[in-house]
């Protein structure tokens, strides 16, 4: 028996292997889950995503592709789910975007009005608009996590304008745990501490970043995607029925340390 038999899911935003989306749905998937994915549209996108999926021998994986920028678009992929699925248990979001030229130090300052706008919207608000359709479709409750990052509270330069979308994200779960938490629905987000994913290296002086939570987390190393993915079952499972609301840390302890 699986801890997470019977249960059924959204996933947004596996990119490729290395995506924390898709270490956390494999992780959910060994556990019992059923994940449904819906993926940014395009042919590349799609083949990335079959190739993820098929690497890690998943050959029936309901796929859809989202915009999440359109409320047409997440209209049409929670219709769809409803139609596959009727009712699910979880949703998983795992997409953030800001213009990769304004990731970089000293550039936080120059943010054009429209950058900033388009962060916010990709990474933070689409979790109200998700959040709003899921919970149509979770009757019995259920479990949603969004996915950030440290530098949402403290300054890590390069990460400019997506740390302020990740401090929304984060307020956002709060208050949407506020709200659903009388339908049992449960709202926590995840920081992971860096990995190398796509979106991770397009941040300036990332490669320091790697270096200094090495030296100075209390484990003196750096995350494996997998313990995220871990972190993410028991926030699905019952096992954290009593857990809403929450940032919880994996970076090896690195938030603590002071120097």
């Amino acid at each position: 028996m699986g801890l997470l038999d019977g249960k059924k899911g959204l996933v947004f935003g596996i990119a490729n292997d290395r995506s924390i989306a898709w270490h956390v749905a494999k992780t959910l998937m060994d556990a019992g889950a059923t994940c449904g994915f819906a993926y940014m549209p395009g042919a590349k996108n799609l083949h990335r995503v079959k190739t993820c999926l098929e690497a890690g021998g998943i050959t029936d994986a309901w796929l859809n592709a989202c915009d999440a920028t359109k409320d047409e678009d997440l209209d049409a992929t929670f219709e769809a789910a409803r139609e596959k699925y009727d009712t699910i248990d979880f949703l998983i979001h795992s997409i953030a975007y800001a213009d990769r030229v304004y990731l970089k130090p000293g550039k936080f300052t120059e943010t054009p009005r429209d950058v900033f706008a388009q962060a916010l919207d990709i990474s933070a608000y689409t979790l109200i608009a998700m959040a709003n359709r899921a919970r149509k479709m979770m009757p019995h409750g259920g479990s949603i996590i969004g996915m950030t990052y440290y530098g949402s509270q403290k300054v890590f330069p390069g990460y400019n304008v997506m740390g302020v979308a990740k401090a929304a994200l984060e307020a956002n779960s709060r208050y949407l745990a506020s709200e659903l938490g009388q339908q049992g629905i449960r709202v926590n987000t995840i920081s992971a501490g860096p990995l190398k994913t796509l979106s991770a290296m397009a941040v300036g002086g990332v490669e320091e970043i790697f270096e200094w939570v090495e030296k100075k987390s209390p484990l003196r190393r750096n995350v494996e995607a997998e313990e995220v993915g871990k972190t993410a079952l028991y926030l699905i499972s019952d096992l954290s029925s009593g857990v809403t609301g929450e940032n919880i840390f994996v970076d090896s302890g690195y938030n603590i340390a002071g120097l």
